[in-house]
């Protein structure tokens, strides 16, 4: 019998799944939409409606506790200005979840969790490390041989060589021949 059993345990231990909790409630948080499995987003509705209620609220206790539960200053503070904003008026469900079919290796049911009147714009918004952009001569070397790689970077490195560095090792090399011919 199920008598009072409020939660799933999603087959982890409990600090496992609250840790799974928070990260997941920063990225929804962060994104205002995410992909996940049904169970894990039916568990996840409670836990950020609950500090969502809480960030309607804006006085130092409830920045407190809400920090306390999630640790990220950035998500606490889109929390308590754009989203408790966005939900003033209204006395709860602040998310969505629509059923998303089933995942291709196991069949498990697959589900959007969303908040409601979400923001488009946030949806992968500065998600992960920024990759910086190839210059040419970097197309280039991928794209040559071996040998032809070894040219670009040695025809690179002489073009890279300042004027002043090279009469400083100009002076070092005279100073060098001078010291052999002693």
């Amino acid at each position: 019998m199920r008598h009072k059993v409020l939660k799933y345990k999603l087959n982890r231990t409990t600090s496992h799944r609250k840790a799974l909790l928070n990260n997941m409630a920063l990225s929804l948080i962060k994104h205002e939409q995410i992909s996940t499995t049904l169970t894990k987003a039916k568990n996840l509705r409670p836990f950020v409606e609950k500090i969502i209620t809480l960030a309607k609220i804006d006085n130092l206790s409830s920045r407190k506790k809400a920090y306390s539960i999630l640790k990220n200053k950035k998500i606490i503070d889109k929390l308590f200005t754009n989203i408790a904003k966005r939900y003033e008026a209204r006395k709860g469900g602040y998310i969505r979840i629509l059923k998303n079919g089933f995942r291709y290796g196991d069949m498990a049911p697959l589900a959007v969790i969303e908040l409601v009147d979400r923001d488009e714009k946030a949806k992968g918004l500065d998600s992960g490390p920024v990759q910086k952009k190839k210059t040419q001569t970097e197309d280039k070397i991928e794209d040559a041989s071996e040998d032809k790689k070894q040219e670009i970077k040695s025809q690179e490195g002489e073009a890279k060589v300042d004027s002043k560095e090279l009469k400083e090792n100009e002076e070092i090399a005279k100073k060098l021949e001078e010291k052999k011919k002693k």
